[in-house]
């Protein structure tokens, strides 16, 4: 099955199964994240105390840990919820916002990694070069870098930290550190509404949870992402209009559609 059928599957497969989809993520985009899941067939909750995620992570199809606003307790209940997740053997999805920026937001995203099993990362690639090289620095939450500035190190640093990176940007790249998949489906209004990379993140989870090549996972998601985008564009003039239109987009393209549109290429 190519990506563009496994893309469809995998669409399939949510829409009818629809996974609960477990994310600690951050106060800006969460009730938009929790609308894409919805449009897009899945069921999301955020649940964030501590004394309850080991719980809902038995509940959940997979588990996104997001930094966004963090909090010592929030890291404490995404570490609690990742092992809980690693024990189970539940997909885990990490947007490292931010990391680069400060220390605590580096940190954090480190810790998470050391301490739980990440099936996936999907950040920008200041966020993801800040993984591996304590001189990456970001600009807030925005990349100070572009994709292919990270692509050289992407498959080393995949190799190292034993997962897989989904890195963002106009052409996205995805790498387990043998494969390396382009995605070019998006629109250039997508970095001009909150919560888009975030997002992308709970979609990896969503694909995730039913896909178990991460790989696979990380780059069909990114393309349903980016096509829907792209139709949203197309109906929008500006990032108010484009935001609503990009849920409906999410919500209305078939499995078919999605086969057809989206633009994955392989350069393993």
């Amino acid at each position: 099955m190519n990506f563009s059928e496994q893309a469809a599957e995998n669409l399939r497969r949510i829409q009818e199964n629809k996974p609960l989809i477990h994310n600690i993520t951050n106060f800006v985009v969460m009730n938009y994240t929790a609308n894409v899941l919805l449009a897009a067939g899945a069921s999301p909750v955020m649940a964030h105390a501590e004394n309850e995620v080991e719980e809902m992570v038995g509940f959940a199809g997979a588990l996104v840990l997001n930094i966004g606003t963090l909090s010592d307790a929030w890291l404490a209940s995404m570490i609690t919820a990742g092992k809980e997740a690693t024990r189970r053997g539940t997909p885990i999805v990490l947007d490292p916002v931010g990391s680069g920026a400060t220390r605590l937001r580096t940190d954090a995203a480190k810790a998470i990694l050391a301490q739980t099993r990440v099936r996936i990362v999907r950040g920008n690639a200041s966020e993801i070069l800040s993984l591996g090289d304590a001189d990456a620095q970001t600009k807030g939450v925005d990349s100070a870098h572009g994709v292919d500035q990270a692509a050289a190190g992407a498959a080393d640093l995949a190799r190292s930290l034993d997962t897989t990176l989904a890195i963002t940007g106009p052409i996205d790249l995805v790498t387990d550190g043998r494969r390396i998949i382009r995605v070019a489906n998006g629109h250039p209004l997508m970095p001009f509404v909150t919560g888009t990379g975030c997002s992308a993140s709970t979609l990896v989870g969503a694909f995730a949870a039913v896909d178990d090549d991460p790989v696979s996972a990380a780059a069909t998601a990114l393309a349903f992402f980016g096509l829907a985008g792209e139709k949203a564009g197309a109906a929008s003039s500006g990032p108010g209009s484009f935001m609503i239109a990009l849920l409906d987009a999410l919500y209305l393209i078939s499995p078919d559609e999605l086969e057809a549109g989206c633009r994955i290429s392989d350069e393993s």
